[in-house]
């Protein structure tokens, strides 16, 4: 059974959904997604824990304000904890969750638990920042239909679509019903980002990586464990940027194992 919710943080609404019992695991999304990204992870994990996902501002049925960030993100965070009285939780995060964690984590090491990170983000560099910029230009003039094409092909292994017809149709879906202006906010708040002190993250940090993943690639994970205190890194075979809805099982078992 499940819970939804929605929680008022400064100027926005968050849309919540809670599962389970025992220890908090906080599920995030991430450009693009919704919290249904990790719906077959949730329902495992809800077995053992207590699985609250949310979709972010920008996103889905969250609203969308004036402006989107990293900070913002992390505040809302904390929102959502403090109004479900939660001191400490595990956070599970998809790439542009997995950014907002870090900070999150930086900001709060008390609060955490322990960090999963799928296709780990980290601050763009310069060439990244513009295409960022230039990507919601073209959503704000020409709409999410002109992206959503190379959002699936992009970011999903060829093996992964043959083995599952309904893994492009979903990412259409996912994207194709984001709010235009939240998802080209959302691209800005990436580009405007800096990077997360991880010399302040002292959790266990399970880093994977998608072994076809174009976007956030091994190397991308590889380059931020040395910074922290106590990584592990895995990957999954077969498998794109879209790690939770390409690989279920396979991102399943290394949430089970690590958490």
């Amino acid at each position: 059974m499940s819970t939804f919710k929605t929680i008022a943080s400064r100027d926005r609404t968050l849309a919540v959904e809670i599962s389970g019992s025992g220890e908090a695991v906080i599920m995030l999304h991430g450009l693009g997604g919704t919290m249904n990204i990790w719906h077959a992870q949730a329902q495992e994990l809800s077995k053992r824990f207590t699985v609250i996902r949310v979709d972010l501002a920008g996103s889905r049925r969250s609203s969308t304000p004036a402006h989107l960030s990293i900070e913002g993100w992390v505040d809302d965070l904390a929102a959502i904890m403090r109004f479900e009285g939660i001191a400490r939780a595990s956070i599970v995060a998809h790439s542009l969750g997995t950014l907002i964690a870090q900070h999150f984590a930086a900001e709060h090491p008390d609060c955490i638990s322990r960090l999963a990170l799928f296709a780990v983000n980290k601050a763009p560099p310069d060439e990244r920042r513009q295409a960022l910029r230039d990507r919601a230009a073209k959503v704000r003039q020409d709409g999410l239909r002109s992206i959503v094409d190379g959002v699936v092909s992009a970011g999903t292994a060829p093996r992964a679509r043959a083995d599952n017809p309904l893994l492009e149709p979903f990412i259409r879906e996912l994207v194709l019903r984001q709010s235009a202006e939240g998802y080209a906010l959302s691209c800005e708040a990436i580009a405007n980002s800096v990077a997360a002190d991880l010399s302040r993250i002292r959790c266990p940090t399970l880093l994977v990586a998608g072994v076809e993943d174009a976007i956030s690639p091994p190397k991308l994970a590889e380059s931020v464990a040395p910074a922290l205190a106590n990584a592990k890194l895995a990957t999954i075979e077969k498998c794109g940027h879209w790690l939770p809805i390409e690989r279920p099982r396979d991102v399943m078992q290394r949430l089970g194992e690590f958490l």
